[in-house]
């Protein structure tokens, strides 16, 4: 029953995440670095505080008494995952939200699900949580195992689609529904956007012991990761702000968030309600990985689930309008591939537990 709560869980993580782009769409007149970082103030400043308020008691104390060392980590790999997520929402202006999630979390997925397990393995004697040695040597393990090799399978299979697309339709037709659509500045930036959106999952390992303190005080376990993220998304935040701030003032944009010109109310609304739901992501990853662990099984179903809410989404906005029959078929049995690595997964954790 834990296991299934936990795939439940990622679900919903992964449905937010799929999805928060489409606000963003809706913002009209503004830069890309505007509206982003309005968004990001929701995403990575006021909603994670208020969801540590409600969840876990005393949380800036726990902080406050956290030693130097932990929240240096935790704070330095927000910091990396920051320029991973700017180069994100850069992946998304220039291949969509089908292919470029899948080709951007192709990469986190590798490296978010299989580094903490081996990093446990030849750092961590004796921590707690799974390592690489013990799920080669259970069955549930290797199942989990295979599910991310599936994965990856899905994800090139995506990103094959995706070359067919670019070789269909013409120029025009192809930013008809993705306004900048560019395969190889995508391609490069979905590529570093992958490998340092897993320093992510590394920030929640980093962070480990203010979530213990936390339960410790009588936190629910289910919130504990809250705690973390609020040191993680600072990092995230200072990243993003200065790189954004720059970008308003190279491209002299600063005067979007006045402009009278524009419809200011909406414009923040859609990128506060694109900021929230982003956050709802990892407030949903928190709850699945107190029930299956913060191991490789937690953070493929996470990517896993993106993906696929993603690519759907990327369907229903006729991002492959167009294409050839056996294009569409490529890009929907990608999806499918990964829906059987999200099963894999599921079944090899709940073995494990």
């Amino acid at each position: 029953m834990q296991a299934i709560l936990g795939v439940f869980f990622h679900f919903v993580g992964g449905f937010a995440s799929g999805s928060f782009y489409i606000p963003f769409k809706k913002v009209r007149n503004w830069a890309w670095e505007s509206y982003w970082i309005v968004g990001g103030f929701f995403s990575w400043l006021i909603v994670p505080f208020l969801a540590a308020w409600i969840t876990v008691p005393d949380f800036l104390a726990i902080i406050a008494n956290t030693d130097g060392l932990t929240i240096f980590w935790t704070y330095f790999m927000g910091v990396l995952w920051g320029i991973g997520g700017l180069t994100f929402g850069l992946a998304m202006r220039y291949l969509g939200l089908s292919l470029g999630m899948s080709v951007a979390l192709g990469y986190t997925s590798a490296f978010g699900s299989l580094i903490p397990p081996i990093y446990r393995d030849l750092f961590s004697n004796g921590a707690q949580g799974e390592t690489f040695t013990s799920m080669l040597q259970s069955t549930g393990g290797l199942l989990v195992l295979a599910g991310v090799v599936v994965c990856l399978a899905g994800i090139a299979i995506c990103g094959k689609a995706g070359v067919m697309k670019e070789n269909e339709l013409p120029e025009e037709q192809k930013k008809a529904s993705i306004q900048e659509f560019n395969l190889r500045k995508g391609l490069v930036v979905a590529t570093v956007s992958g490998i340092l959106s897993a320093c992510f999952n590394f920030g929640i390992e980093a962070g480990k012991p203010m979530a213990e303190i936390a339960v410790q005080q009588g936190s629910n376990p289910l919130f504990q990761n809250n705690v973390i993220f609020v040191v993680l998304l600072w990092g995230g935040l200072t990243t993003n702000l200065c790189w954004c701030m720059l970008l308003n003032a190279r491209n002299k944009t600063f005067g979007d968030y006045t402009n009278k010109a524009t419809p200011l109310a909406s414009n923040y609304l859609f990128a506060a309600i694109a900021g929230t739901t982003w956050f709802l992501q990892f407030f949903f990853y928190g709850m699945g990985e107190s029930k299956l662990g913060n191991g490789a099984s937690s953070w493929i179903l996470h990517m896993a689930f993106i993906i696929m809410v993603s690519s759907l989404w990327g369907i229903t906005l006729r991002e492959w309008k167009g294409v050839s029959r056996k294009t569409y078929v490529t890009i929907v049995l990608g999806i499918l591939t990964i829906m059987a690595s999200v099963l894999l997964v599921g079944f090899g954790n709940s073995i494990n537990n």
